[in-house]
C-alpha cells in the first residue's frame, strides 16, 4: 500500500511578486528550492496565511540570493505581495517507507525569505 506524506516544505515565506499574464506556476529562489529538495516542474501546494486560499501549481526556480516567491498566471490572483505563504509538497511512497522518511521542512526569515 502507498501513502502519500509531506516531502518539503518551505514554512512562511512573503510573497514578493505576482504575474497574472505569465503560463502559469510559482517562481521560488533556487537556495529556497535546494534546501527543500524542491525540483522545477514539482506540483506544490500553495496555503496563503492571509486569505486561507489553498492551490496547487508547480514551481519554476528563480535566482539564487534574491529571496523570490513570485505567483504567476491565474494563481495570482489569489494572493497579493507580503501575504505570507507555505508551500507544501508531498510524495507517494510505502506505508513501510513512509514511517521512517523524514521531510525536508526549512523556516526561512519571513521579512527577506533567507536562510540565515
Amino acid at each position: 500500500m502507498n501513502i502519500e506524506v509531506v516531502k518539503s516544505k518551505i514554512h512562511r515565506v512573503t510573497i514578493t511578486g505576482s504575474d497574472l499574464n505569465y503560463i502559469g506556476s510559482i517562481t521560488i529562489d533556487q537556495d529556497l528550492m535546494d534546501a527543500a529538495n524542491i525540483i522545477e516542474g514539482e506540483k506544490v501546494h500553495i496555503v496563503n496565511i492571509n486569505n486561507g486560499e489553498r492551490f496547487e501549481t508547480y514551481a519554476i526556480t528563480g535566482e539564487r540570493k534574491r529571496g523570490d516567491i513570485i505567483l504567476n498566471g491565474p494563481a495570482a490572483r489569489k494572493v497579493a505581495k507580503g501575504d505570507i505563504i507555505i508551500i507544501i509538497s508531498y510524495a507517494s511512497m510505502d506505508f513501510e517507507e513512509a514511517k521512517n522518511f523524514k521531510p525536508a521542512i526549512i523556516f526561512p526569515n519571513e521579512k527577506d525569505n533567507s536562510l540565515t
